[in-house]
């Protein structure tokens, strides 16, 4: 008799741990890729967002900075861990001093009040 294979359906917990597993893996490379960008090696700092999810706000070594969202807390631990990088409990005033910004984020944070451009 020919052997059969189990066909066992993946349980709906199974496939939402796996797909927070791909996107920990994804978020990894992307906070790996901007560690290198920006002079190699970064901080973080993991802040809810509500239903969206977890905002990870990175800075670089250069003051560049960027943030991404994960689904989750858990999702975004990972990423974080992944990549190696150090994660602050706060974006207190040592971390936000390491913050460089340039005319673009100047005339965007301004806006109409000192003649930047206009937000419509």
């Amino acid at each position: 008799m020919a052997d059969t294979q189990s066909s066992e359906t993946p349980k709906p917990e199974q496939k939402a741990d796996a797909r927070a597993q791909r996107q920990a893996a994804r978020l990894a490379k992307q906070i790996t890729a901007f560690t290198r960008q920006h002079g190699g090696s970064a901080e973080g700092q993991l802040a809810y967002i509500g239903q969206r999810g977890v905002r990870i706000v990175l800075v670089g070594e250069d003051g560049g900075w960027g943030d991404l969202v994960a689904t989750s807390h858990a999702v975004a631990e990972e990423a974080v861990r992944k990549a190696g990088i150090t994660v602050r409990e706060s974006f207190d005033g040592e971390m936000a001093a390491k913050v460089r910004t340039g005319p673009y984020e100047w005339t965007r944070m301004a806006g109409m009040q000192i003649g930047g451009p206009s937000n419509s």
